[in-house]
């Protein structure tokens, strides 16, 4: 309903864009001037803060009234939508041009802290754990997505129904913009249920690894832009993809090591504060460093933060471990929401983006075609591995990943904000047409697929209200915590 609904609206609102009168926006002029910037800046970031303060009320309540038919994700999505529509209809234009969509404050401000804290926050025995069906799905599946979707884009644009130009590699690219699942709102219901752990790290394990595959995958594709693809150009791009991928991850694990031994061998846990700050900075160096050397930031940062927390965290004080582990989790709720946000006010304040209905529905169909293909076949793949590894060893070879886990895993791969982040950097004849499906097709999949999740674990039958051991983790540290601070006072006294 959306995708038909947008296109005609939008058309509307783009033909009042050219013959409004703006004569009460501040015209070129004005702009320059330092305290009309300032001005219509700050009404901009209290909008835009206003919707954040929203959207984390809507959450509390949703919780606190245990409301799990909507999901707050989906409610930040329609308020942007709401507030992006208002601002579009409105008289002037600074204010649009400055809550669009951007996709270097996307890349530099929003994602690291989200990426950041799933890496620190990844439990490393149920990773290892469920290790080989993690990667046969962050890479294999990926790859498998992204091709079976660019293929379908590729073959509607050479019917040539929608007047489209889309060569193979811009499709391969486009693929692998829609082939970045968005963990936060899966996980966040799966956090809510207590979903069974082995579930849970798997969708876990691969989303962020998906995320970093994607990209990488894209800036590969990107490199082809404009030169004659052949069979050599696959070799060629595995290549690049794999050695990209390596050095991105050597730089993070080793900025992760080094800065455990600056702990152990320095005594900066004496000052909190001072070392609170520093874990930070070395985290976020490693993302900008990797970046600069033409890297991939996102998977230097990841593992960062896998590092960080199995070889770091035990050279940190108690108060550190504590302080940072909130702080994490602080910036990447806030950046969470405000990405949501983000995307509602895109579909509204993108002046740039056409829309094209049946474009939009060819490719929300290649996203489930391209899903299943990346899910269902390698499940059986991994099921029948296990079982061969099973009866080798004598021992009972239940299926890895039984039927209600392979329709989970399909259901929780609705595409996320990387996908318009990465697609702001199309170089295509129709790029503008692309962007603006990448974008309907990633609200979509959220609002349908996010905010459908929690009938679906209860019409699938998957446990839920399991123990898992980071709670025990967190009663811990706050049990030493309330040690020092008892000890601390007893010598006071």
């Amino acid at each position: 309903m959306l995708s038909a609904i947008a296109p005609s609206l939008l058309g509307s609102l783009s033909k009042r864009d050219n013959d409004a009168d703006f004569s009460g926006s501040p015209d070129d002029g004005e702009l320059n001037d330092p305290g009309q910037e300032e001005l219509y800046s700050s009404w901009a970031l209290f909008i835009l803060i206003a919707l954040l303060v929203g959207s984390l009320w809507t959450s509390y309540y949703l919780q606190v009234r245990k409301i799990r038919a909507v999901h707050e994700t989906v409610v930040s999505i329609f308020a942007g939508m709401i507030v992006g529509l208002i601002i579009r209809v409105s008289p002037g234009h600074y204010i649009q041009d400055a809550v669009s969509f951007k996709s270097s404050y996307f890349f530099n401000m929003l994602l690291p802290p989200i990426i950041l804290n799933c890496g620190y926050e990844l439990h490393l025995a149920n990773f290892s754990r469920n290790i080989g069906t993690i990667l046969a799905f962050a890479f294999g599946g990926t790859f498998v997505s992204a091709v079976v979707l660019g293929c379908i884009l590729y073959v509607w644009a050479f019917l040539g129904l929608e007047g489209l130009k889309v060569p193979f590699v811009i499709a391969l690219s486009v693929g692998a913009t829609l082939s970045a699942t968005d963990p936060v709102t899966i996980l966040s219901i799966f956090n809510t249920y207590k979903v069974d752990p082995k579930l849970y790290t798997i969708i876990f394990g691969e989303s962020i690894l998906n995320d970093a595959v994607s990209i990488v995958m894209f800036e590969t594709t990107q490199k082809f832009h404009g030169e004659s693809v052949g069979f050599s150009s696959l070799f060629k791009g595995v290549g690049l993809f794999l050695m990209t991928f390596t050095i991105s991850l050597l730089i993070g694990a080793i900025v992760g090591v080094t800065t455990a031994i600056i702990l152990r061998h320095s005594q900066i846990k004496d000052f909190s504060s001072i070392e609170t700050c520093l874990i930070m900075l070395f985290a976020y160096a490693s993302y900008f460093f990797s970046n600069g050397c033409h890297m991939s930031g996102i998977v230097s940062l990841l593992f960062c933060g896998v590092t960080l927390k199995h070889y770091a965290f035990f050279n940190m004080s108690k108060r550190t471990q504590i302080s940072v582990k909130y702080i994490f989790q602080t910036l990447a709720q806030l950046s969470e929401n405000f990405i949501f946000i983000y995307l509602g006010l895109s579909l509204f304040t993108e002046v740039e983006l056409v829309y094209k209905p049946v474009l939009i529905v060819v490719t929300m169909f290649g996203i489930c075609v391209s899903r299943w293909a990346a899910v269902f076949p390698l499940s059986r793949v991994i099921n029948f591995f296990h079982r061969a590894r099973a009866r080798a060893s004598g021992n009972p070879y239940p299926d890895e990943l039984p039927q209600q886990y392979q329709v989970m895993l399909f259901w929780a791969g609705l595409r996320g904000a990387v996908g318009v982040a990465l697609a702001a950097g199309l170089e295509a004849e129709d790029a503008n047409a692309l962007r603006a499906t990448i974008l309907v097709v990633v609200v979509l999949t959220v609002i349908v697929f996010g905010g459908t999740t929690a009938r679906m674990l209860e019409i699938l039958g998957i446990a839920t209200g399991v123990a898992t051991d980071e709670e025990d983790d967190d009663v811990e540290l706050w049990g030493t915590m309330a040690e020092q601070r008892q000890g601390q006072n007893g010598q006071v006294a």
